[in-house]
C-alpha cells in the first residue's frame, strides 16, 4: 500500500497545469525525447472541490491518443489522488488488468477532461509531483539491448534504475513506484522493451532529469558503440531522380496492395536514416525482428514488408515480386493473429502491411488518412534509431513476439480506436484537380478536401495552385502541382506528385479550360488549336494517366470532366469553343464504356454562364460575351440567370456540389452522365 502520508502536493492548479502544458509542448515538439502521440507527463497539485469548497489533491495528465508536443488543457485527464491511490488495495491483479483502466472514471474530478490512459497508474502511483513518461530512441535502444540492464548500470550507475518489460498498466505503475521508493537516488527508470520514466519535485527538475537520460543514453551510444551497427551498405540509394520516379511508379501499385481490406492512404520516405537501413546487410534479419516499442508496431504493425529485389530489377519484375512478397505477408500475419489470438481477442483489423521497404529506393507507410501514413512512417524511423542504437552496444532484442500481440489487439487499444469521429463520405481518397487554382477547379478542390479527400491541386500558374493549397490545410490534406495539361511532360509529373504525396490518384476532375469567343471568319487556327489543345487533348492526357494509375491499384475510381452547355447548345460566336467542349463530352461516353471493367466511373458536369469567381470570365471571355449578348460585362451574371428557367445565377460551389454528388458514395453505379448545372437552359436539355 503506498504511504499515503508521503503524498502531498500543494501546487495550486492553475500553476500546475500552466508548468505541465509548457514541459510537455517542450519535450513533445522534439523528435529526440519522444515520437508523435507518444508518452505522457502529468503534475500533481491543489484544486478546490465544487462542491465542499474544500481544497483537494489532482492530478493532470495528458489524455489518451493525444500528442505531447501540441498538448493543451483540454487534452488533459483530472483525478482526484486519493481515490486514484486507494485503487492499490483493490487491483484485481494482471489478469483482470483492463477493469483497472475503467476504474479511472470513478477517480475523475468534474467531468474528468480526456479519457485517461493506461499509463495513468504509473503517474498516480510514483511519489513525485510531476512525472515523464517517454519514448526517445536513444532510452529505447537501451531498452530493447540484449543486456539492457548491465548497460543501464554502466551508463547511469545509481541514477537511473532498470525495469524488465512489463505490458503498461496498473501492475507497472506499482512496479514503477516501488523502485521510486526503494531507489531515493534514483531519478528515472529505463522500462525494459519500452522507454523512460522519470520524476521531479518541479517541473523544471522533472524535465531536466528526462532531458539528462536522454543525452546520457544518447553520448554512451555515440562513445562506445560500434561504426557500422547495420553491418556494410550492400544496395546502394538510386540517384535522387531516378530514387523518386521509381518511387513514383511503385506507389500506386503497392498502395494497391495495401488497401486489400480496406483503402489506405500512402506517405513516401527516402531520408538517409531509412536509405541506410533498407541498403544495409543486416535489413533481412532486423526487419524480421521487427519493432518494439508499443507505440512503434502499434502503428507500424508487426513487422514490415521487405522488397528483396536490388534497384536495377525491370519494373515489371519488382512488381511482380511485390505481389508475391503481399501474399506471403497476408499468410504470416494471419498465422500470427492465429497464434496469439484467443476466444476474447478483437478481430483481426487486416493483414496488410503498414511499411513496405524498398532497398535503394526507401520506404512506403500506409494508414486511413494521410496524417495517420505520415506518421507510421516517422514511427518506423525511430525504430531504425534504436535498432541502430541497440545494436551499436549491444544486439537488438524486441519483446516476445506474444507480448506484442498482446498489445497490438488489446481491447484498450480497439476502444481508442473506437473513439475516432467517423470518416467524412471521401476520406482515403486522392483527388487530382487541373485548373485548380481559380474558379470552378478552386471551389471543387476546397469541396473535395471538406468531404474528407485529400486533393492534388493542379495549375499552370504555380502561385495559384500553392496558394489554394495552403487554404485547404497542410500538406496532410492538399499539395500543389504545377501542370500546363498540353504537356504530357506535365501531366506525368503531376501524377508522380500525387504518388509520393499520397500515394497514388482516385479521382480526377478535368476541369482545366479557356474560352475565345469569335465567329467562325474570325477564328484563327491558332483560336482552334489552342482550345483543342487545353480541353481535348488536355483531358485526353490526364484521363489517360489517371487509367494507368487507377490500374496499377486496382482501386476503381472516378474520373469527372467539368464540360459545358456549349457542349450541346449551339451558340454564336462559340465554334472552337463549343466543338472542344463536345470532344470532352464525348470522350465521357467512350472512357465510361472503356474502364468500367476496372471499376472507374467516367461522368462530367455542364455548367453554364458561371462567371463570379470565374478565371475564364476574368480572363476576356466575360468581355467577349457580353459583346455579343448587348449588355454590360458587369451585368453578364444576371443576365445569364434571367434566361434560365429557375432565374438563378450559377457559381463555382454548385459546380463543385455537382462533382461531389457524382463521386461522394450516393451514385456507385452511374457512369457516362452528364449533369446539366446550369439553373435550367431549355436549349441545352440532353436528348
Amino acid at each position: 500500500m503506498i504511504p499515503v502520508a508521503d503524498l502531498t502536493y500543494g501546487e495550486p492548479a492553475q500553476q500546475a497545469v500552466a508548468a505541465l502544458l509548457a514541459r510537455s509542448n517542450r519535450l513533445g515538439s522534439d523528435p529526440k525525447n519522444t515520437n508523435y502521440a507518444g508518452g505522457n507527463a502529468s503534475a500533481k497539485g491543489t484544486g478546490t472541490d465544487p462542491v465542499t469548497g474544500r481544497p483537494t489533491e489532482l492530478m493532470w495528465v495528458k489524455g489518451s491518443g493525444g500528442d505531447l508536443g501540441t498538448l493543451t488543457e483540454a487534452g488533459l485527464a483530472v483525478l482526484r489522488l486519493d481515490p486514484l491511490r486507494a485503487l492499490a488495495g483493490v487491483y484485481p491483479g494482471v489478469e483482470r488488468e483492463d477493469e483497472m483502466v475503467a476504474a479511472f472514471d470513478f477517480c475523475a474530478f468534474g467531468k474528468g477532461g480526456a479519457a485517461p490512459s493506461i499509463d495513468t497508474a504509473m503517474h498516480g502511483l510514483v511519489e513525485a509531483a510531476h512525472v515523464d513518461h517517454l519514448h526517445p530512441d536513444a532510452g529505447i535502444a537501451f531498452a530493447t539491448a540484449a543486456d539492457g540492464e548491465k548497460l543501464t548500470r554502466e551508463c547511469f550507475g545509481d541514477r537511473v534504475a532498470w525495469a524488465p518489460w512489463r505490458r503498461p498498466g496498473f501492475q507497472l505503475g506499482l512496479d514503477i513506484a516501488a523502485i521510486k521508493r526503494e531507489r531515493p537516488e534514483a531519478i528515472g527508470v529505463i522500462l525494459g522493451g519500452h522507454g523512460i520514466t522519470a520524476w521531479g519535485q518541479t517541473s523544471d527538475e522533472c524535465e531536466a532529469r528526462s532531458l539528462e537520460i536522454i543525452a546520457a543514453a544518447q553520448k554512451f551510444i555515440d562513445d562506445r558503440g560500434a561504426p557500422r551497427p547495420f553491418g556494410h551498405m550492400v544496395v546502394e540509394p538510386l540517384p535522387e531522380t531516378e530514387r523518386r520516379a521509381r518511387a513514383a511508379a511503385l506507389a500506386p501499385v503497392i498502395r494497391g496492395l495495401a488497401s486489400t481490406d480496406k483503402p489506405q492512404l500512402g506517405h513516401f520516405t527516402d531520408s538517409a536514416a531509412v536509405l541506410e537501413f533498407v541498403g544495409s546487410q543486416r535489413l533481412p534479419a532486423l526487419a524480421a525482428l521487427g519493432t518494439s516499442c508499443p507505440d512503434h508496431f502499434l502503428r507500424t504493425k508487426v513487422r514490415p514488408m521487405v522488397l528483396d529485389l536490388p534497384p536495377s530489377a525491370p519494373i515489371e519484375d519488382v512488381i511482380a515480386r511485390l505481389r508475391e512478397l503481399h501474399a506471403a505477408y497476408r499468410e504470416e500475419y494471419l498465422a500470427y493473429y492465429e497464434r496469439y489470438a484467443t476466444p476474447g481477442s478483437p478481430p483481426m483489423r487486416g493483414a496488410d502491411p503498414a511499411i513496405v521497404l524498398v532497398p535503394g529506393v526507401g520506404m512506403f507507410s500506409y494508414g486511413a488518412d494521410k496524417q495517420t501514413a505520415r506518421v507510421a512512417g516517422e514511427f518506423y524511423v525511430n525504430a531504425i534509431n534504436v535498432m541502430r542504437g541497440a545494436e551499436a552496444i549491444s544486439a537488438y532484442a524486441p519483446i516476445p513476439e506474444s507480448e506484442k500481440f498482446r498489445i497490438e489487439y488489446w481491447e484498450l487499444e480497439e476502444a481508442k480506436l473506437r473513439r475516432r469521429p467517423a470518416p467524412k463520405p471521401l476520406a482515403g481518397r486522392i483527388a487530382l484537380v487541373t485548373g485548380g487554382g481559380s474558379g470552378i477547379g478552386r471551389a471543387t478542390a476546397q469541396r473535395l478536401a471538406a468531404e474528407g479527400a485529400c486533393v492534388v491541386v493542379a495549375d499552370r500558374d504555380a502561385e495559384a495552385a500553392a496558394q489554394v493549397a495552403a487554404e485547404l490545410g497542410s500538406a496532410d490534406v492538399a499539395v500543389p502541382a504545377t501542370a500546363d495539361v498540353t504537356s504530357e511532360a506535365d501531366v506525368l509529373a503531376a501524377f508522380a506528385d500525387a504518388a509520393l504525396a499520397f500515394g497514388g490518384v482516385d479521382l480526377v476532375v478535368n476541369n482545366a479550360g479557356l474560352s475565345i469567343s469569335k465567329p467562325l471568319t474570325e477564328t484563327t487556327t491558332a483560336d482552334w488549336d489552342l482550345l483543342h489543345d487545353v480541353m481535348a487533348r488536355g483531358s485526353f492526357l490526364v484521363s489517360r494517366e489517371a487509367a494507368k494509375t487507377m490500374t496499377a491499384q486496382g482501386m476503381g475510381g472516378d474520373i469527372v470532366y467539368i464540360v459545358s452547355k456549349n457542349a450541346v447548345f449551339a451558340g454564336p460566336s462559340n465554334v472552337a469553343y463549343g466543338a472542344a467542349k463536345a470532344d470532352q463530352a464525348h470522350q465521357v461516353r467512350l472512357l465510361a464504356a472503356e474502364l468500367g471493367g476496372i471499376g472507374v466511373r467516367v461522368n462530367g458536369v455542364n455548367p453554364d454562364g458561371v462567371v463570379r469567381g470565374s478565371g475564364i470570365f476574368a480572363g476576356g471571355w466575360g468581355a467577349s460575351r457580353a459583346a455579343v449578348y448587348g449588355v454590360p460585362e458587369s451585368e453578364l451574371g444576371a443576365f445569364y440567370a434571367q434566361r434560365t428557367l429557375l432565374k438563378k445565377e450559377v457559381l463555382p460551389e454548385h459546380i463543385a456540389a455537382a462533382v461531389f454528388a457524382l463521386c461522394g458514395g450516393n451514385l456507385p453505379l452511374t457512369t457516362g452522365l452528364l449533369i446539366p448545372v446550369d439553373a435550367g437552359v431549355a436549349a441545352a436539355f440532353l436528348r
